[in-house]
């Protein structure tokens, strides 16, 4: 077994990821990656899957109060917060009110059930977290957590994004892919 890349020794040769290991890109890719499909796998049987989720999530809160204002704040196109809301509300997990203020828009309220769903979903969003992060130590978890808020909020008040579930979208096609090899040099 090779000690720097966790896989079958390859008798010298270095593998793909022990020739990628320094390179940021590929190491921020592989990580995303994994959470992408643990999140996915959390969430798979929530309306709206990650979306569903930040809606819940907003709604459990009253962080956003109208429709209009959450699809905004979410960075989702009204038309497809308008599927997503109603496949929540057919699950009984938000309800739409009217709101005092303004009878043109509607608040958007989770329901008991949604608030209770919303505790599972978090429970499972933590376990594939703590299965992700796995192998650092509580030490090196916090670190990592504390770093990566760090770099997030330095780069998003920068480089703010519109839509950040376009965002997610647009990377997987701007992650970086495997270099092609270089030329054996010669003496």
């Amino acid at each position: 077994m090779d000690d720097t890349t966790g896989h079958p020794d390859s008798g010298g040769a270095r593998t793909c990821a022990g020739a990628l290991a320094e390179d940021l890109g590929w190491g921020l890719g592989t990580v995303f990656r994994a959470y992408v499909t643990a999140t996915h796998a959390a969430l798979a049987d929530l309306p709206g899957g990650p979306r569903g989720y930040q809606v819940l999530a907003a709604a459990a809160q009253s962080t956003v109060g109208s429709q209009l204002a959450l699809a905004q704040h979410l960075g989702v196109d009204r038309t497809v917060m308008t599927y997503l809301l109603d496949n929540l509300e057919q699950a009984g997990l938000i309800e739409r009110r009217p709101d005092p203020a303004d009878r043109r828009a509607r608040r958007i309220l989770a329901t008991e059930r949604g608030a209770e769903l919303l505790a599972t979903l978090d429970d499972r969003l933590r376990a594939a977290e703590a299965e992700l992060l796995a192998p650092l130590d509580a030490g090196a978890r916090e670190t990592f957590r504390a770093q990566v808020r760090v770099l997030a909020t330095r780069i998003d008040a920068l480089d703010p994004v519109g839509n950040p579930c376009g965002l997610v979208d647009g990377v997987g096609a701007e992650l970086p892919g495997p270099r092609p090899p270089r030329p054996a040099r010669t003496r």
